[in-house]
């Protein structure tokens, strides 16, 4: 039976089109997905939308619609994007799915008799895009912590679940499970920020909206918009359904990504909501960074926001979400500009690979007709450098993605593309051709279609297409050299041809061109 594997992105807020920056997060999952089945795990991605609260009942009403109409369009257009985008989620949850709703009045009223959860009355500051009330203390200049925008007060009956009750416990989890919280540093925030200061109780219920899961023994109640979300992860899965096989198969999660803006919910309010259902808390919880423009975050007032569309229709799918992933620090915030952008297609794409990919295919027919020699068992000093270059590129790669240092691994890659292409300049085939030095000439090209096989093979995770392009180009057909596992090997590469004359995956932008076209689509 293969090991599982469970991934889950945010649900989203649907408020309309997604740009790079909510795609991200989607894009990332799916990457890690599509790795850890290639490594032979049976995977299970989650994703869908946050579908209930106060700001889509105005929403709704703003585009005269009723919420369920709203709610209906967001999810299509959502849908529509992650299929443009090739996300091959398994489940897209809505929290107004039926079944979602019935468990989370199940989990609301198992609180309650637990003595989790207790009548009381609100009174404080609250953000109504946020959903979320604040006391005075937490405001940053007199508005939302989270945010930045303006505040209301607000007083009503309510119903409170007891955080406090949980604190002592959640510190102890963190200090003995140290893979919990990446990175670390966020483990820190919410330690000094929201649980040493003392944690507040969390208001789960109001009353000054329906559009909402009701509360089912006081019905005026509709259940909180972070209670209702978060426990998305679970019910997706059929937790307190008549079948609970997926939830049996794949809870715990294995990593849960969510973006630095709801860190708060779910490092201290899921994993404390889980705690009191006596269920295991997942493994890992990844808090990734925004990406920023260069005047701040994406805002359509500024006319600096970019969708994804705009690039995959352009420069391909496989270009953008490299572009995304390479550009996400783990520990800061990345950076789109136009420029970087089309530098990144200029020299990474088209300059590195796939010139790369050309010339070794031009060389292979040119000098073997096509035919890929076999491995010589004897590499020499150059040929042997190269080969224990790529088994340790490989390795760090490994390493730094399963750390969810995704750039990183990403570098690792093209460390070795650089390094392929000036193994070309070192063995100068040409000169060996020239010099009929035919045993070195063989090994040399046998080694940059051996590279080029597990180039191919590592960049398969975020750029299918390209991948399967550079293997079809190659000749490379079975599916034993298109294994993860076949990694580890070097000599195994036998009665392959490659096509007879070579495609270009990428070819070169007009730099000027192509960054004034992305600065006015940035402004539509």
């Amino acid at each position: 039976m293969k090991d599982t594997f469970y991934i889950t992105t945010p649900i989203y807020y649907p408020s309309g089109r997604y740009h790079i920056g909510t795609a991200y997060t989607t894009v990332l999952a799916d990457t890690i997905k599509r790795y850890q089945i290639l490594k032979g795990k049976d995977a299970y991605m989650l994703t869908g939308a946050d579908e209930h609260g106060q700001k889509i009942e105005t929403k709704a009403k703003e585009s005269n619609k009723t919420p369920q109409e709203y709610v209906d369009d967001m999810a299509k257009m959502a849908e529509e994007l992650w299929t443009k985008m090739d996300i091959k989620y398994d489940n897209f949850i809505r929290t107004t799915d039926e079944r979602h709703e019935r468990v989370v009045q199940k989990i609301f009223d198992r609180f309650m008799e637990q003595g989790d959860i207790y009548k009381g009355e609100y009174e404080g500051q609250y953000c109504v895009p946020c959903e979320t009330f604040f006391t005075e203390t937490q405001l940053v200049d007199g508005k939302c912590p989270d945010c930045g925008r303006d505040v209301v007060p607000m007083k009503e009956e309510a119903y409170f679940f007891n955080m406090k009750k949980y604190a002592d416990r959640l510190l102890k989890y963190y200090e003995e499970n140290p893979d919990f919280i990446k990175p670390d540093y966020r483990k820190q925030e919410m330690i000094n920020n929201f649980i040493k200061p003392g944690l507040e109780d969390l208001c789960v219920t109001r009353t000054s909206f329906d559009w909402g899961i009701k509360v089912l023994k006081d019905t005026k109640h509709v259940i909180y918009v972070w209670l209702d979300a978060l426990t998305n992860y679970i019910t997706a899965l059929g937790y307190m359904s008549e079948d609970e096989s997926l939830f049996n198969k794949f809870w715990p999660a294995n990593v849960q990504l969510v973006g630095k803006d709801i860190a708060r919910f779910h490092l201290i309010y899921w994993p404390i909501f889980l705690m009191a259902l006596d269920l295991p808390l997942p493994k890992t919880i990844f808090v990734h960074n925004w990406i920023m423009m260069k005047d701040g975050k994406m805002s359509k007032s500024k006319g600096n926001v970019i969708y994804p569309e705009t690039l995959i229709e352009r420069y391909g799918l496989d270009a953008t979400k490299y572009f995304l992933l390479k550009e996400m620090p783990m520990s800061q915030d990345g950076l789109f500009s136009p420029e970087e952008f089309v530098q990144r297609y200029n020299f990474d794409l088209c300059n590195d690979l796939s010139n790369l990919l050309n010339r070794t295919v031009s060389m292979v027919n040119k000098y073997f007709d096509g035919q890929v020699p076999e491995y010589n068992g004897k590499p020499n000093e150059v040929d042997d450098e190269i080969e224990k270059m790529s088994v340790q590129q490989i390795e760090k790669f490994e390493t730094l993605f399963e750390n969810f240092e995704i750039a990183n691994s990403i570098q690792e890659i093209w460390n070795l593309v650089s390094r392929t292409n000036k193994y070309i300049d070192e063995t100068m085939p040409w000169q060996l051709a020239k010099e009929e030095q035919t045993e070195k000439l063989k090994s040399s090209m046998y080694h940059l279609v051996e590279n080029l096989r597990k180039i191919a093979i590592l960049i398969k995770p975020f750029m299918s297409d390209t991948a399967d392009n550079i293997l079809r180009q190659l000749g490379i057909q079975s599916k034993e050299y298109k294994l993860w596992e076949s990694l580890k090997e070097y000599d195994k590469l036998k009665d392959i041809k490659v096509i007879t004359k070579g495609e270009p995956i990428f070819m070169r932008l007009n730099a000027e061109e192509e960054v004034e076209y992305i600065k006015q689509a940035m402004k539509k």
